[in-house]
């Protein structure tokens, strides 16, 4: 592009919403910029600072320069800003630096915004890197000396490093803070006129907030930033108002205990102030101020009961419940500025209030409920709909936070008005009312009288549902709670829901059966059908196998739907339709269990051609596996006469690593049918394996996959006990290798988690290793992996990182071992302190579930026979 007299035709046509222009146009520029780099941004930066080029060509000189420095991948950004730092000259790098940060001062407001950009890019490598350590100097010079359009832009830059995630980046600012805040506080001030300068002042200082904590640490520092923000929370354009709210935010829940002086003396008046605010988005931004509080308090409140001593205490202030008397009425009202014609995920001024209440109540608990009562008792029943539904919403928003015992005796006077409101003229009151039962049923379920209010609130549920799509998922949510809190004793023969039952069942299938059904409704209708059918006592069993029918009859009515497909959205709904189906059939099967015998032929035919006849990249097989899977784990054995045809499509997902979810749910197939079929899995097994083992060969999966992968080696080995030993040599390779996986001391969360996990996977499959090789007969072809087995314990018992999980396989597999060897040829072993000190700290660990500790105690007595003996076991204590 050297002396290319038509930059700006390029840099034109790089903007143009002609595609074939633009696309010509983005590769001379970046055949220019791997021509020659350097070269390439002294022109773009020479075009950038042209002050006689139009805006748009000046703007599209500092994209295309930006766009030279970072990126939003990764990798590519690494690799973008090695460029700069290893194939720029210095002079170049210099006067790129140079034009850029004078062109800051242009009158063009496009350039200036895309020369921001470009500073920050910059920034964003050389500053890490204690490069360019006079540009925080020279931009707060700007602010101080510069021009207006000098200052906005500069501040704007100030604004654009600082929201970056690069988190080295982030580190380095920590040393800039005091140029930082000098330039923003500066531009911010009341006293600045030009207003948007001081805009892009405080939106700035909203950004560099958590870069400044040891200035907040300075009382007179932090007090003149807190009178810069509140004086700006009353500035004439609310566009600073919004930033100065936004502000107060950030600074609240970076440090709320140096809060105390400012909400006192002013914070409270302002917010109040501010959520009374005709300019929505200024009043929306107060309200989430309360929100923070909220979040800080209850944060601080769960922390604080986790310590051991006083003195590792947070500082606790209880803003909130201070404040409840005159911030809950503000928000109450705020609540009846509903628009009726917003969508349902519009986040407008009485959504914002609706999130507060909520976190409120969760912050002061029994505090909230005298003044939302007193609300809903005076606007239940008023003649405005907005009114009648701020009072629902209300009354819904406090059930998460006061105790049980608070909110009993509200809702049980409460739940007939309520049911009564499902019958509101206004659609939008219904709605609520709907929503609000659901909050009732999922937190407060127990001061539902289920002989008083149960078939009233089902029944209205159900009309809701059945008539008004609009209220369709709050009605289902309810439904669904109503289910899993009044499902009773798992194995009793009645519970609330079995007067309710058939006829709950009856509506769902004509909900779900209509033509007119909009897919999201049928969806949702189709999971109340599957938690009514878990949640299912004994005597409704006999409509469950009823309904077993229907929903077969239904799946096989899809297959040919799947030939009628003409459009993506056909497809999705196709899918849906299926993949809820299978749902509810795998729940049907998992109550049924064996019962469901007579009609497995008739599920695996239907799944099989369902397989056979779906498209690729399709969520049904998920779907239709995890059916097979409850199909296999109710007819156990009987499960093989459909392996032939089955086997097929297990192997084809096993196999699929361009999916890796279905890839997994095969893995997790495959443990279940073996553990099914037991030896009579055998014949598959050689299939299995060779799978199993290429998959943790893959570079393709992840390393997430592996545990799950040697878990099922332990379930085969299991499954088909002495016939393992075909496979004992690889797979004994393949966990010594796994174990010497380790996260090391500066380890990520993820990457300790992933240890954990690795090692629980490595003590299963020893485990199913173990019993299937003692059970063959065939313990002597063990021998030689013993060592590195006790090897894998020593290191779990040195690791002070692990989990229950992992402790109760490493305790089965210590009792499998000395099961195993009965004659004490592994007495030596058995007798090392580290063994029987991990036995016991286990066994008396008071936070491990019964099952865990009793595997302990069994493991102890295994040992104690290895060791002495039948006789000497029955002598110790």
């Amino acid at each position: 592009m050297e002396g290319s007299p038509d930059i700006n035709t390029v840099l034109t046509n790089s903007l143009s919403p002609d595609g074939a222009l633009r696309n010509a146009a983005e590769q001379q520029l970046i055949q220019a910029a791997e021509q020659n780099f350097s070269q390439y941004l002294l022109t773009l930066v020479q075009a950038l600072a042209n002050e006689n080029a139009e805006g748009h060509i000046r703007a599209a000189a500092g994209i295309a320069l930006k766009n030279a420095f970072s990126a939003r991948e990764f990798a590519r950004q690494q690799s973008l800003q090695a460029k700069w730092l290893n194939q720029t000259d210095q002079e170049t790098k210099t006067r790129v630096k140079q034009l850029a940060l004078e062109t800051l001062s242009s009158t063009n407001a496009q350039a200036g915004q895309a020369c921001a950009q470009v500073v920050a890019a910059i920034a964003a490598i050389e500053l890490p890197r204690d490069q360019w350590p006079d540009l925080m100097a020279s931009l707060v010079r700007n602010v101080s000396e510069g021009s207006p359009h000098q200052k906005q832009a500069s501040l704007t830059t100030i604004g654009f490093i600082c929201e970056s995630q690069d988190q080295d980046l982030r580190n380095s600012l920590i040393a800039h803070s005091n140029a930082i805040l000098t330039a923003v506080v500066q531009g911010a001030r009341k006293e600045e006129t030009n207003l948007e300068v001081r805009l892009a002042a405080i939106t700035a200082l909203g950004d560099s907030l958590e870069f400044v904590g040891n200035n907040f640490k300075h009382e007179g520092e932090r007090n003149y930033i807190m009178q810069v923000v509140c004086e700006a929370t009353q500035a004439e354009d609310s566009r600073i108002q919004q930033g100065a709210y936004g502000c107060l935010n950030r600074i609240m829940a970076l440090y709320y205990e140096n809060m105390r002086f400012y909400m006192e003396k002013a914070l409270f008046g302002l917010t109040i102030l501010g959520m009374k605010s005709d300019d929505e988005d200024v009043a929306k931004l107060a309200v989430e101020f309360w929100s923070t509080v909220c979040e800080e308090e209850i944060a601080i409140e769960d922390d604080n009961a986790q310590v051991e001593s006083s003195e590792q205490m947070r500082p606790f202030y209880n803003f909130s419940r201070v404040a409840t008397n005159e911030v809950v009425p503000v928000l109450l009202a705020l609540l009846t500025k509903q628009d009726e014609d917003a969508s349902d995920d519009e986040y407008n001024i009485s959504r914002a209030a609706y999130q507060c209440l909520q976190l409120y109540a969760q912050s002061v608990g029994a505090a909230i409920v005298p003044p939302v009562i007193a609300f809903v008792e005076a606007n239940l029943r008023h003649d405005d709909w907005h009114y009648r539904d701020a009072a629902v919403s209300a009354f819904g928003a406090i059930m998460d936070g006061p105790e049980e015992k608070t909110l009993e005796g509200i809702v049980k006077s409460g739940m007939g008005p309520l049911i009564a409101m499902m019958d509101d003229p206004s659609i939008h009151v219904r709605d609520s009312t709907a929503y609000a039962l659901g909050r009732i049923t999922e937190t407060c379920a127990d001061a539902i009288d289920p002989t008083q209010h149960l078939d009233a609130l089902i029944r209205s549920l159900f009309n809701g549902l059945m008539n008004t799509p609009k209220m369709a998922a709050s009605c289902c949510w309810a439904l669904m709670n109503i289910a899993e809190r009044f499902s009773g004793d798992g194995d009793s023969a009645q519970n609330p829901l079995t007067p309710h039952f058939n006829q709950s069942v009856t509506n769902l299938l004509a909900v779900t059966g209509r033509m007119d059904c909009e897919a999201s409704v049928r969806t949702a209708a189709y999971e109340v059908l599957n938690t009514f059918v878990r949640n299912a006592a004994s005597e409704s069993l006999q409509a469950v196998a009823s309904l077993s029918t229907v929903t077969i009859e239904r799946l096989e009515g899809t297959i040919p739907m799947q030939a009628q497909v003409v459009s993506i959205e056909d497809k999705i709904i196709l899918e849906d339709m299926q993949t809820s189906l299978c749902t509810v059939l795998q729940a049907i099967i998992e109550r049924l269990d064996k019962e469901i015998a007579p009609q497995g032929d008739r599920i695996m035919q239907c799944l099989l051609q369902i397989l056979s006849s779906v498209n690729g990249k399709s969520s049904v097989p998920e779907g239709a596996f995890t059916t097979i899977s409850s199909l296999a784990n109710a007819m156990e054995e009987d499960f093989v006469k459909y392996m032939d045809a089955f086997s097929p499509f297990l192997y084809n997902a096993l196999g699929n690593q361009e999916e890796p979810g279905l890839c997994s749910m095969a893995i997790g197939l495959v443990s279940d049918i073996t553990r099914s079929m037991g030896e009579r899995s055998q014949p598959w097994c050689d299939n299995f394996m060779n799978y199993l083992l290429n998959n943790l060969r893959s570079t393709a999966l992840a390393n997430q996959f592996k545990p799950a992968i040697l878990q099922c080696f332990g379930d085969i080995a299991g499954a088909i006990g002495g016939h393992f030993e075909t496979y004992l040599s690889v797979v004994a390779q393949v966990l010594q290798q796994a174990a010497t996986v380790t996260a090391g001391a500066e380890g990520s969360y993820e990457m300790f988690d992933y240890v954990i996990t690795l090692r629980e996977g490595i003590m299963d499959a020893w485990g199913g290793i173990i019993g299937a090789m003692k059970s063959g007969n065939k313990t002597a072809v063990l021998e030689p992996y013993v060592q590195s087995i006790f090897e894998m314990l020593n290191v779990i018992a040195n690791d002070a990182n692990r989990s229950e999980a992992l402790m109760r396989s490493a305790m089965g597999v210590i009792g499998d071992l000395a099961d195993a060897y009965p004659n004490g040829q592994l007495v030596e072993a058995f007798r090392a302190d580290w063994l029987t000190a991990m036995i016991k700290e286990t066994r008396q660990n008071r936070e491990f579930q019964p099952r865990t500790i009793e595997t302990a105690r069994w493991a102890r007595e295994q040992v104690k026979r290895q060791i002495g003996g039948a006789q000497g076991m029955m002598s110790q204590t």
